[in-house]
């Protein structure tokens, strides 16, 4: 892969630079800046290098429909903030007001069009709709920097597509993350520690499949976990419970087993009656469920015994949080593994999605850990072994410069 660099003088090129600024959102309030403080890096080398910068990113999933709820607006203010600089958003994508946003643009000037997901061209099936609006894309540029890996494993016609329309490189942000995964895939330091939680086993089968050959532990919580000691035998009440996958489970235990590699599951769980924030928590066993609770949480015993088990280690990735980590209640396994990453002798990678969100929520900051990602799904394909799309297209041979 290209970087900025490569790509030669940018005083007054436009540049388009594909973002990851899909941030959450309370109303119009952003909630977790982190994806657009990440897009600072890039952004700033290329208004320093004189680029007319002209931002693509999506928000949400508006189905290729124009929907207010899902407009970049508060992306664009926020942007503007961090950057000390007026952030012009384009009322469309590919319409009158983005080339007249774009032609606006002065050397060193940022601009955003809206959210590119309101196109329905962006994430078609078909090649031909992608590659007619990535035409379009093209037009509004003179190179394209990739730079929102949290997409990267899209193969959608603002990540893919367009790079193969317009010279390419890829930005610090993507540069970056690429980089911490060969590190998790690529002789790691050992011990080599996964921490997996979420809510569903499900999403996590083939990373864990893929891990298991090449990570020395796996610790398990979330509501995942339930799956797990009910592959074990054990009962677990009203807690979530994916009962088409325990087969699948008994053999990742098995092979675990047969492989001399460690599968650490909780010996305690914090129960409630209800899913609610102030429903009343006790701890329990993990062979000791009550039929009429569910677990909400990893208990105290569990969080020590992860915590131990992350700090042996001298390569930790983690991903999904150990519990309903939103809600105070249930939110010690969660802090207690996100403390433990803090303290790692090695690197501590942070697995985007909801892990950044949690740690951000509970008080850490994102330097106390070796990298956050931004990319929660695309990181667990990479750690799948999967190619992504958009990384891949990158490392095509660079079309040249077509004013060159």
């Amino acid at each position: 892969m290209k970087s900025v660099s490569d790509l030669g003088d940018l005083r007054g090129r436009r540049v388009l630079i594909r973002c990851d600024l899909n941030v959450p959102l309370d109303g119009g309030t952003i909630t977790d800046d982190g994806r657009i403080r990440a897009s600072l890096p890039t952004l700033n080398a290329l208004r320093e290098a004189g680029a007319k910068v002209v931002v693509l990113a999506h928000l949400g999933r508006p189905k290729g429909q124009v929907n207010p709820k899902y407009s970049l607006v508060p992306a664009a203010a926020r942007l503007s903030e961090l950057l000390g600089a007026k952030v012009n958003l384009a009322a469309d994508v590919v319409g009158p007001s983005a080339k007249e946003t774009v032609a606006s643009l002065a050397d060193g000037e940022v601009a955003m069009l809206e959210n590119v997901r309101y196109e329905p061209g962006e994430e078609s099936k078909d090649d031909a709709v992608r590659g007619e609006l990535a035409d379009a894309y093209a037009a509004l540029g003179d190179v394209f920097v990739s730079d929102g890996f949290g997409v990267v494993h899209r193969k959608q016609a603002s990540v893919y597509d367009l790079a193969k329309r317009l010279p390419n490189a890829a930005g610090t942000l993507v540069k970056v993350e690429v980089e911490v995964l060969k590190q998790l895939t690529e002789q790691p330091a050992r011990p080599y520690a996964v921490v997996l939680g979420g809510a569903k086993v499900s999403d996590k089968l083939a990373v864990i499949a893929n891990l298991l050959r090449t990570a020395d532990t796996l610790v398990i919580g979330g509501g995942m976990v339930f799956t797990f000691l009910a592959a074990q035998g054990y009962e677990v009440g009203k807690s979530l419970l994916e009962t088409d996958q325990i087969e699948t489970v008994k053999g990742y235990l098995e092979d675990a087993a047969a492989s001399g590699k460690q599968i650490v599951l909780p010996s305690d769980i914090v129960v409630a009656s209800e899913f609610k924030a102030d429903a009343p928590a006790t701890v329990v066993a993990v062979d000791a469920i009550p039929a009429d609770q569910l677990g909400l949480d990893i208990g105290p015993e569990s969080a020590e015994a992860f915590a131990a088990v992350i700090a042996k280690s001298k390569t930790v990735f983690w991903n999904g949080p150990m519990g309903v980590a939103e809600w105070e209640s249930f939110a010690a396994g969660t802090r207690a593994v996100a403390q433990a990453l803090t303290e790692v002798d090695g690197l501590s990678v942070v697995g985007g999605g909801d892990s950044a969100a949690a740690v951000r929520d509970l008080g850490f900051s994102d330097d106390a850990f070796g990298h956050i990602s931004t990319g929660g799904g695309a990181s667990l394909e990479y750690l799948e072994g999967k190619t992504l799309p958009g990384l891949e297209v990158l490392e095509d041979e660079v079309l040249e410069d077509k004013d060159a």
